[in-house]
């Protein structure tokens, strides 16, 4: 076995990457604070071809020295919008029929492993604030929310760790591989 050299990876030019078609999923981010975990959800939107990324409220926007230090260019891939608003991000995907879901722990949420995906089917996710999470209004507005079962003593992830978990899984379901 021997480590792979970067020219053997077969990564995809920007340009290949706007032409290619993407994993139906749209991300939005909702008052992060930190700008590395916003480089970060950039970084794995780009490797998993995630269709969007909304960022809403007080989520820095790119370009961005710190977003570019953990987004390593992914911003000038993914494609991404700034809405100040959640809610009304949140109101205008449900009025495109697209399922919004947050990312928290809420009363009647559905366990990461247990939460089912439609084939052919778009679904946008929300994560939220470092400390707070996501908001209680935007909850209500959720179609529901995805709760990454946790057995510590924290019962909390890194915002980009939860990112990356729950990308990943939806990323296996819609079976992209």
């Amino acid at each position: 076995m021997r480590k792979l050299e970067n020219k053997e990876l077969e990564r995809k030019s920007v340009t290949a990457f706007k032409e290619a078609t993407k994993t139906p999923l749209i991300i939005i981010l909702d008052d992060i604070r930190s700008l590395h975990n916003i480089g970060s959800v950039f970084r794995t939107a780009d490797a998993f071809l995630i269709e969007k990324i909304y960022l809403c409220g007080i989520t820095a926007i790119p370009p961005n020295k710190e977003i570019h230090k953990t987004a390593l260019g992914a911003t000038e891939t993914v494609a991404w919008e700034y809405q100040k608003d959640i809610l009304n991000v949140i109101n205008k995907l449900k009025s495109e029929n697209v399922p919004v879901f947050a990312v928290e722990q809420v009363e009647n949420a559905i366990f990461l492993q247990n939460f089912q995906v439609e084939k052919n089917k778009k679904y946008a996710l929300v994560f939220g604030n470092e400390v707070y999470g996501v908001s209680q209004k935007a909850i209500e507005l959720c179609h529901g929310s995805i709760e990454i079962p946790q057995l510590g003593t924290k019962h909390s992830l890194n915002i980009s760790v939860s990112a990356g978990i729950v990308i990943w899984d939806l990323f296996q379901k819609m079976d992209r591989t």
